[in-house]
């Protein structure tokens, strides 16, 4: 399964008949990530007149991006523009989104882009008002480094410039949130930072929950690598409720840390043109048929990737990436006149626990109960009792799969 999984075994959108193909319907998808580029990309090869809106030059990458800020990697290699799917014959407009009106997409300078059907892949936000104390000032001295870019150099400088010795405190909030296993992995990198650079320094990790993703695979890795990394889960007072920035004091129910570096990964919600096109809940999130993506809240519309609420499917590049590709197929039915048959998603999602141990968990999913659900007896997770060598292919696995998808979603 994961060896599949890492070439991108997905759904191909299908081609338009020859009649709908002449009429070229137009589809505008907003929003550039692995979502909204594979949308892009899968509308294109159908024969769909479609246009790519990103305000951004450049999509940069969370997935690898905690090896960053444990300095095994540059900040540069995550950094990937859109010229492979300009030259591809995709329009992209490089500006920002600002309403979605009954037939068209409304872009900052006042221009209107109609569309047939539309795609959004938003991402995410912060919830800057999820976490007492914590805001976008706050960020600036307790970098959240949840949206890759300035925010991981911030916190990657910071663990650098602090001296051997110090404190560094992590922040994990409840479900839902982009990458469940993301700040584990984050939590083990660092851990191996302080352990080979600053070795008398620890790591602090507050959760707000007790049970998180490849969680006994995580444990058994820092009961052996990380003497240095202490976790304290909700049941055990890890729930972070408050923050001063200007002491990096992190308060829970029953005690204050004072960190010497901190990372508060606070509480998200869908992109802010999901909330301006009327297709997030009041959970923040966006309700969809699983089938065709398509809004439950507003007809005519889909979202994918991060901002929806997708089940048992997490939020992660392999599923926005999956998830596109089934909507482009919908997308391409629904304008030929084809109602959108059953299709099987799947997801791997591959964890660094040090350079040369990885560890993973793949899963396959498909509609049921209006949501994306499990698939019985399908999927897996890295044994607990692997050796060296096979968490050393695992981290290879990993590599190639980074390369593989953005090279296909943006090469």
């Amino acid at each position: 399964m994961q060896r599949r999984a890492a070439l991108g075994l997905l759904l191909a959108a299908p081609a338009l008949s020859t009649a709908t193909a002449q009429a070229r319907p137009r589809v505008v998808v907003v929003g550039g990530g692995f979502a909204g580029a594979t949308a892009a990309r899968a509308l294109h090869a159908a024969g769909v007149a479609v246009t790519l809106v990103e305000a951004s030059a450049e999509y940069i990458a969370c997935p690898f991006s905690n090896l960053v800020l444990a300095g095994l990697r540059d900040m540069a290699a995550q950094h990937f523009g859109y010229e492979g799917l300009r030259r591809a014959g995709i329009a992209v407009v490089a500006q920002r989104a600002v309403a979605v009106e009954a037939r068209a997409v409304r872009l900052a300078d006042g221009t209107a882009l109609p569309f047939d059907r539309a795609i959004l892949a938003p991402g995410i936000d912060l919830r800057w008002d999820g976490l007492a104390g914590y805001g976008e000032d706050a960020a600036t001295i307790l970098p959240h480094a949840w949206k890759a870019g300035p925010q991981t150099l911030l916190l990657r400088d910071q663990l650098r410039a602090m001296p051997d010795g110090g404190l560094v405190v992590m922040s994990i909030p409840a479900n839902p949130y982009r990458c469940p296993p993301g700040p584990y992995e984050r939590a083990s990198l660092i851990a191996h930072y302080l352990k080979t650079q600053k070795p008398r320094s620890k790591l602090l990790v507050l959760d707000a929950k007790d049970q998180f993703s490849k969680q006994r695979l995580f444990e058994q890795a820092w009961a052996a690598l990380y003497p240095n990394l202490e976790y304290v889960p909700l049941s055990a007072g890890g729930q972070v409720v408050e923050v001063d920035a200007a002491s990096r004091t992190l308060r829970t129910n029953f005690e204050s840390h004072v960190a010497t570096v901190a990372n508060v990964i606070p509480p998200q919600q869908a992109g802010e043109i999901a909330r301006l096109a009327g297709v997030a809940d009041r959970s923040g999130w966006c309700p969809v048929d699983p089938l065709s993506f398509e809004s439950r809240l507003r007809p005519g519309l889909h979202v994918v990737g991060d901002a929806i609420i997708g089940g048992a499917m997490p939020k992660s590049a392999f599923a926005a990436n999956a998830q596109a590709r089934a909507c482009a197929a919908a997308v391409v039915g629904l304008l030929g006149g084809t109602a959108p048959a059953p299709a099987k998603l799947i997801n791997t999602c591959y964890s660094l626990v040090a350079p040369d141990y990885g560890i993973s968990i793949a899963g396959v999913y498909q509609p049921a109960n209006g949501l994306l659900s499990d698939v019985p007896g399908a999927g897996g997770i890295s044994p607990l009792e692997a050796d060296a060598g096979f968490r050393a292919r695992e981290a290879q696995f990993a590599t190639a799969w980074f390369a593989t998808i953005t090279h296909d979603v943006f090469g």
